[in-house]
């Protein structure tokens, strides 16, 4: 998918539409377990045999995180996982 690197939206802090550059938010490292997933590991040790089938199949395409930045007031915004394709291209 191919997206413009500006855009024209509505700015929350300017309270108007105005030019807003478009970059790619990457991943970062996870850093600790989640209280689910110290669970579940725990669960999994189990006695015997695992208490739970292994997960299985491919996972869907992951979503892509924008992060918007207005070029008048200079506030960065990341709005909600937007797209969910395989390639992700900004174009001029």
């Amino acid at each position: 998918m191919k997206i413009p690197k500006t855009v024209n939206i509505f700015c929350k802090w300017c309270k108007k539409h105005t030019p807003h550059t478009i970059e790619h938010v990457k991943k970062h490292a996870k850093r600790a377990m989640s209280i689910g997933e110290r669970r579940f590991q725990r669960k999994m040790r189990g006695y015997g045999s695992f208490p739970k089938p292994k997960p299985e199949g491919k996972k869907p395409t992951p979503r892509q995180d924008l992060r918007y930045k207005c070029k008048e007031c200079k506030h960065a915004e990341t709005r909600a996982k937007t797209y969910r394709v395989k390639k992700f291209e900004m174009k001029e």
